[in-house]
């Protein structure tokens, strides 16, 4: 292959842009699908859940797949791939009208959309000395955390502004650059000098300082362990309340743009606590802060849906934001901290992800349709799957120290 070794440092640069490329595309497209599959195709609530439950029982199966292609035939195939998935299908969904065709579009993006967030996720943390994987697992947080908090701000505004079709055409866009920066990657490195697609010889290793609350080996996957089991509870909650977030909406008489100015708070409060437990590790490997993330994000999900008041709504998005920013934070500084597999534990991180995804919306359809007279069941059963999810938790720690 022509071309000259990127330095370290472009690398994880070009790593991090496509990254955000992903987030902002990814957040207008799937974030708003519900407005567009309620004002197009008239969906209701519990079509809206089960759409989201097809959407987590394909991105539970393909996540691990997409990270198991990146390990073991490359990171940039696997973009690539993902990539050119996620295009066309966003091209077809622009000029397909019929629901079954809209189904079909969302389900073939998302596993598209499997082959991208490992694959990221391991070429972010490859190559990296323990010491900087927390500022590498920042970094990363912050900028995906805030680029979709962007996009669902400005996601409404450019629904109304621009046509329905915008939530299609532009995250096709997107996907065409980021092909683009993925090919310019693999014509700059030399990818046999080093695993995953990674060319350039890394910093010299630095060697990490140890600090009293260091965790050992047994210790890390105790906790790994951990933030599997609340991770898939933090989707659980995100992804039952984003496809309710249009009944929210008319609750409250917003229209789509001040929809996606009120109810993107909680992601941007997520990225500020992103911020917070990058500055601040003392969080690393400690139960109690798990244990308050997984009550407060019960709490703060009935606030969220339930609020017959906008200002009740919005302080309990803050306090969502701040449950699932500390939940996933765990979830992913733990799965890139716990070994060398980076893209098999992020397909693992992400599976996680859908399962809970999955569970959540299997959850709140299936009340809505045993008890469709009792009003907010849905919620109200989803609440339920979080305490239990609390009581496991509860059980997996005195199970810990006890064995």
């Amino acid at each position: 292959m022509n071309g000259r070794a990127i330095s370290f440092r472009q690398l994880k640069f070009a790593v991090f842009t496509l990254e955000g490329l992903n987030a902002f595309a990814t957040g207008l497209y799937f974030n708003w699908l519900f407005f567009f599959t309620e004002s197009q195709l008239h969906f209701g609530v519990s079509e809206n859940l089960s759409l989201v439950a097809l959407h987590g029982l394909v991105y539970t199966g393909s996540a691990w797949f997409g990270g198991w292609c990146a390990h073991r035939f490359g990171n940039f195939p696997a973009l690539k791939i993902g990539f050119s998935i996620m295009l066309l299908a966003l091209s077809a969904g622009a000029f397909l009208h019929l629901a079954a065709a809209q189904v079909a579009v969302m389900l073939v993006w998302t596993f598209g959309v499997c082959f991208t967030w490992p694959t990221l996720q391991s070429l972010i943390s490859n190559e990296e000395p323990s010491s900087r994987m927390p500022r590498m697992a920042g970094i990363y947080n912050i900028v995906w955390s805030g680029v979709s908090a962007v996009s669902y701000f400005v996601g409404g505004a450019l629904f109304e502004k621009l046509g329905v079709a915008s939530m299609f055409w532009i995250p096709a866009l997107i996907h065409i650059g980021q092909l683009g920066i993925v090919f310019w990657l693999e014509q700059n490195t030399i990818l046999a000098q080093a695993p995953y697609g990674l060319a350039a010889t890394p910093d010299p290793p630095e060697t990490p300082a140890i600090a009293l609350n260091e965790a050992d080996s047994a210790a890390r996957k105790v906790f790994l362990r951990f933030a599997l089991l609340t991770n898939p509870f933090a989707y659980v909650a995100i992804n039952t309340a984003i496809p309710m977030i249009p009944e929210v909406a008319t609750r409250f008489k917003l229209s789509p743009m001040w929809a996606g100015f009120f109810c993107s708070l909680w992601l941007f409060v997520r990225m500020a606590a992103f911020i917070l437990f990058w500055l601040w590790p003392g969080w690393h490997y400690r139960f109690g802060f798990l244990f308050s993330a997984t009550i407060l994000l019960v709490t703060s999900f009935l606030g969220m849906l339930l609020a017959s008041q906008l200002w009740i709504m919005l302080i309990a998005q803050v306090v969502f934001g701040i449950s699932v920013g500390l939940i996933y934070y765990s979830s992913l500084y733990y799965s890139m901290d716990g070994g060398s597999a980076k893209s098999e534990h992020g397909g693992l991180h992400e599976a996680m992800i859908g399962l809970g995804t999955f569970v959540g919306a299997t959850v709140g359809v299936s009340a809505k349709f045993f008890f469709p007279a009792v009003a907010g069941i849905s919620i109200w059963a989803v609440a339920g799957l979080l305490l239990l999810g609390l009581c496991a938790l509860i059980w997996l720690r005195y199970r810990k120290e006890t064995s």
